[in-house]
C-alpha cells in the first residue's frame, strides 16, 4: 500500500528545472533512499514534499487513514499536521534552548489544554506537562540523550545535534519521516550507530522513512528501494543491488569502486 505517491513532479526556478517530471512511490512501512550528485535536486524534492516550495507541476498525494490528501500548495505546518516530519541538511535546532525543550516544543502540537489553561495553570495543565516531559525523555533515550536534557542544544557535539533533530521530528508523531543527509559530518562509527538507530525507530514506531544520503554504506545497508537523481531527473530506481550495478548510475554518481563493493 502506497503511503506517498509523487507523479510527474516538477519545480522550475526561472528557466531552470531543479526537478523535472519525477515520479515515485513510498510504500507504508518501507525505508526508501534518494541518492544523486550534489545539485541533483534531492533536497528540492524534500522541500516540495513538505510545503517549503510549491510545485510548478505534478502532484503529491499522501494516504491519510484511507483518504487521499493532495499536499500540493499546503503550508509546512499543514503538511506536518498530516504526519509528515523532516530533518534538514543544515541542522536547524533551537540552539539556545535545552535538549528537552527542543523536543517538548514539537510535542506541544498535540497538547490537550487551551491557552487559558496555559496562563491560569490548573492541575490539569501540570499533569499534561508532566506527560509531555515523560514522552520527550522516552524519545531522547533512543539516542542516549536523556541524561543531557538540561544541556543547551548548541553545546552538544555535532553528531548528537543530528540525533536531537531526528528526535524532535519524531516528537511530531509522524507517519512519514524525511531525513535529509542524517549522516553528514559523522565518522564511520557514528554512521554505524545511526544506521542501527534508524532501523530501530522504523521498526519500533511503525514509521515509513524516506532519506537522502551520500554515505553509500548507510543507504545500501538499510534502504529497500533507492531512487537515483541526476540534474533533477530520475535516472534509475530499484533495490540496492540493482542500483549498484546500473551502468547509468555508475557513470553519473557511484563510480566503478561502488559497483564492485
Amino acid at each position: 500500500m502506497s503511503l506517498l505517491t509523487v507523479d510527474k513532479l516538477t519545480k522550475s526556478f526561472g528557466g531552470l528545472a531543479a526537478v523535472s517530471s519525477v515520479s515515485m512511490t513510498v510504500e507504508k512501512g518501507s525505508l526508501v533512499g534518494i541518492i544523486g550528485p550534489n545539485g541533483a535536486g534531492k533536497t528540492t524534492i524534500f522541500n516540495l514534499l513538505t510545503g517549503v516550495y510549491a510545485p510548478t507541476s505534478g502532484t503529491i498525494a499522501l494516504d491519510y487513514d484511507g483518504r487521499e490528501i493532495k499536499l500540493n500548495g499546503k503550508k509546512p505546518y499543514q503538511v506536518a499536521a498530516y504526519g509528515v516530519a523532516r530533518t534538514f541538511q543544515n541542522i536547524r535546532l533551537f540552539k539556545d534552548m535545552t535538549v528537552l525543550d527542543n523536543v517538548r516544543i514539537a510535542i506541544h502540537k498535540n497538547v490537550k489544554y487551551n491557552m487559558a489553561s496555559a496562563f491560569l495553570r490548573p492541575p490539569g495543565y501540570y499533569r499534561e506537562e508532566g506527560k509531555i516531559k515523560d514522552e520527550a525523555v522516552r524519545l531522547l533515550d533512543i539516542f542516549d540523550l536523556s541524561d543531557k536534557i538540561d544541556v543547551l542544544a548548541k553545546n552538544l557535539p555535532y553528531g548528537e545535534q543530528r540525533h536531537l533533530e531526528i528526535v524532535r521530528a519524531m516528537a511530531l508523531q509522524p507517519r512519514l519521516l524525511l531525513l535529509d543527509e542524517p549522516a553528514a559530518g559523522m565518522n564511520p562509527h557514528e554512521t554505524q550507530e545511526l544506521t542501527r538507530a534508524i532501523a530501530k525507530i522504523r521498526k519500533d514506531f511503525d514509521l515509513t522513512v524516506l532519506l537522502i544520503e551520500h554515505d553509500m554504506s548507510l543507504v545500501m545497508n538499510i534502504c529497500e528501494k533507492i531512487y537515483v537523481l541526476d540534474y533533477g531527473m530520475l535516472i534509475a530506481q530499484g533495490t540496492a543491488d540493482e542500483v549498484r550495478h546500473n551502468k547509468r548510475v555508475i557513470e553519473a554518481y557511484l563510480g566503478e569502486d561502488a559497483a564492485r563493493a
